[in-house]
């Protein structure tokens, strides 16, 4: 118990002497930090520019994108057809017999064919190596000219 006191005592006198070293070291420093040089001409000065930030979307105009490419006819209004448009769409493509129906096989005609594809011995199943080929394919992403990532 004396060693866990002693110790405990040592670590608080070392921190103390390290504040009291670092603190008189900051008050005889000789060279502090020079003024910024002053801006000739009109351009506003460091302190009146406002800070800067990234650029950021405006909330607005992405909502006002997002409802132009939804109204078609540009009525200024979105129909049912138009809001559902990217729906049917989506639907139609899976509809392999255009029925207006979407059977369980039609919905996962392209899983099973990819499953057909990976299985390389045709034994209906995967192995780990099989399975792995499956991954699906990543498109590289570019970097936009105005990024800085």
């Amino acid at each position: 118990m004396r060693r866990f006191l002693a110790g405990g005592g040592a670590a608080l006198l070392l921190a103390g002497a390290g504040f009291f070293i670092w603190t008189g070291l900051a008050q005889n420093d000789d060279d502090p930090v020079p003024d910024a040089p002053a801006q000739s001409g009109s351009a506003a000065t460091p302190a009146e520019s406002p800070p800067r930030q990234p650029p950021s979307a405006d909330e607005r105009s992405r909502e006002q994108r997002r409802f132009d490419r939804m109204d078609r006819d540009n009525d200024g209004r979105i129909a049912q057809a138009e809001f559902l448009l990217s729906r049917r769409r989506a639907f139609d493509r899976l509809d392999a017999n255009h029925d207006g129906r979407l059977a369980f096989e039609e919905w996962a005609l392209s899983a099973s064919r990819r499953f057909a594809e990976a299985d390389a011995d045709h034994d209906a199943s995967l192995s780990r190596a099989e399975f792995a080929t499956t991954a699906p394919r990543r498109r590289p992403q570019t970097r936009q000219a105005n990024c800085r990532c």
